[in-house]
């Protein structure tokens, strides 16, 4: 089971005619934010796989000049934000919930929020990851997030400074990975892959194929 993994840059061996073939053993594609709404639909129709996305800070809704339209979804994905969902295999499925944006900086953004502001909406997600128990004998799979657990792959300056929400989440409820951008990645010799407690936390920034079976730290 192998997940395409996007964030934050159009990246050109994704986003050309030769995607579907470079990407052919790809089961489902995540977009971990911050990028443009006609890269995930060229994402999901040249690789004909689900696409999952959660926003980043920067993402806002586009105005198509041509007919005045206001855009706020990438068309043919699935909008992963406060939400559960299941993506299909061979064997079953895999079990995905999704809290994108960063900690608030400026008010620039619609994407950006308090600590105690992501803490309620990890708080609001609990139902949902209970039932996923219930139903499935486990919480959760992969969690798909823009920004980084705190301590674990952020940055000191506070736009890039990591969520506190996200390691409770990690505590309490076990996913095998989380998965985040937001963090930009230039030298060979930074961390991207660090476990904490069951979880992979991965920086797929700006892509990145998961292999679900796979250990990566």
């Amino acid at each position: 089971m192998k997940i395409l993994a996007l964030s934050d840059e159009v990246v050109d061996v994704v986003y050309s005619p030769r995607a579907k073939d470079r990407f052919a053993d790809v089961d489902f594609v995540v977009g971990c934010g911050d990028l443009p709404f006609y890269y995930l639909e060229f994402v999901v129709t040249a690789l004909s796989k689900p696409v999952f996305y959660v926003h980043g800070n920067h993402d806002r809704p586009t105005q198509y000049l041509s007919d005045g339209r206001i855009i706020d979804s990438a068309e043919g994905c699935i909008a992963l934000e406060d939400l559960t969902a299941r993506a299909p295999d061979d064997t079953g499925s895999v079990l995905l919930a999704g809290l994108g944006g960063s900690l608030r900086y400026n008010n620039e953004g619609i994407h950006q929020y308090s600590q105690g502001e992501m803490h309620r909406r990890a708080l609001a997600l609990a139902p949902k990851l209970l039932l996923n128990r219930v139903r499935h004998g486990r919480f959760l799979d992969v969690l798909l997030c823009h920004a980084p657990p705190r301590g674990i792959h952020d940055l000191p300056d506070r736009a890039h400074t990591g969520i506190d929400a996200f390691l409770g989440l990690m505590q309490r409820y076990r996913p095998r990975f989380l998965l985040h951008g937001h963090s930009h990645v230039y030298r060979n010799d930074v961390i991207t892959a660090t476990r904490y407690f069951d979880t992979q936390v991965l920086n797929v920034y700006p892509y990145r194929v998961i292999d679900l079976d796979r250990t990566y730290v």
